[in-house]
């Protein structure tokens, strides 16, 4: 009997599309963030990638799909996927942001503009809702490490001077 209420249960969900489905991050273009927070304000977490490299894949499992991690951010920032080596030009504020070839690969432009030259892939670049980054953070971060920092720069705490040692050590996980 026990067996025939579960089953009765499961296709209760399955028929009505109540199934759970692990959170994920909505991965904008740069172009869509931008647009996006121009209407409704958001700071902006731009994870600068390549598609060759394995820190930044590994960051993809391990933190981005944290459903914790994924949680937050889609409710607090426009997450950004851009790759270093993308070909597209980029228009924005007022300048054309191209793909620049350096040998077999090369880098766009942006990419080097949002992490002030010291290209390191990943870096994770924030930006404030005037479109003025906060902070690029260059190299891998599990969802451990990455919790705080999200939370952070997400609540404004870098703009009330609070010290990160200090926030550091007083936050509480969710994880």
């Amino acid at each position: 009997m026990k067996a025939a209420i579960r089953l009765l249960i499961f296709t209760l969900f399955i028929a009505f599309g109540v199934t759970s489905q692990a959170q994920e991050i909505e991965w904008l273009s740069f172009e869509e963030a931008v647009e996006k927070s121009k209407k409704e304000p958001r700071k902006l977490l731009i994870d600068i990638y390549t598609d060759w490299c394995g820190w930044c894949k590994k960051m993809d499992r391990e933190a981005y799909a944290n459903e914790v991690i994924a949680e937050y951010i889609n409710e607090n920032y426009y997450a950004i996927k851009f790759d270093a080596e993308q070909r597209e030009d980029i228009e924005f504020d007022g300048h054309t942001f191209k793909f620049v070839a350096q040998g077999k690969r090369g880098v766009h432009e942006l990419a080097a503009a949002l992490t002030n030259n010291k290209l390191s892939y990943p870096t994770t670049v924030f930006m404030d809702e005037k479109f003025q980054i906060i902070q690029p953070i260059p190299g891998y971060m599990n969802a451990k490490s990455l919790e705080p920092i999200i939370t952070y720069i997400g609540e404004g705490l870098y703009k009330e001077k609070v010290a990160w040692q200090e926030y550091q050590k007083n936050f509480k996980s969710s994880l």
